[in-house]
């Protein structure tokens, strides 16, 4: 039975998401500050994005990663930054408030999100990692 603390109660799975939502806000809201071609009309489509994109890399990007799996292969991982720009391009699609205007700025995008989250990560680490 799960309990809270638990790596796979329903409580942890939660608050992890919500964390994961507010990095990912955060990093997509400083992209659209630095990246051309990325913008948000408000702050309301910016909390959008960033559910929709953590639900869109949960569900769709899985996939994408084995489908493209030989070409990031061959870029030596380069290709994932295709892949999550497409995820961003994905959402922006959903989402009439966000816009992202073409490859390079989703490549931006994504560049930009990932350093953002991967800053969090450095801060925000799982108790059992720490030890």
């Amino acid at each position: 039975m799960a309990r809270y603390g638990d790596a796979s109660s329903p409580e942890d799975i939660m608050i992890r998401f919500i964390i994961q939502a507010v990095v990912t806000m955060i990093g997509l809201w400083l992209s659209a500050q630095v990246v051309p071609g990325v913008a948000f009309t408000n702050n309301g489509s910016l909390i959008a994005a960033a559910l929709i994109l953590g639900l869109v890399n949960a569900v769709v990007r899985p996939f994408m990663v084995i489908i493209t799996f030989p070409i990031t292969v061959v870029t030596l991982g380069l290709f994932l930054l295709v892949v999550n720009a497409a995820m961003i391009g994905l959402t922006a699609m959903f989402l009439g408030g966000f816009t992202v205007n073409g490859l390079w700025a989703g490549i931006g995008a994504a560049i930009v999100t990932g350093v953002v989250s991967w800053i969090a990560g450095a801060f925000i680490g799982d108790e059992e990692k720490r030890g």
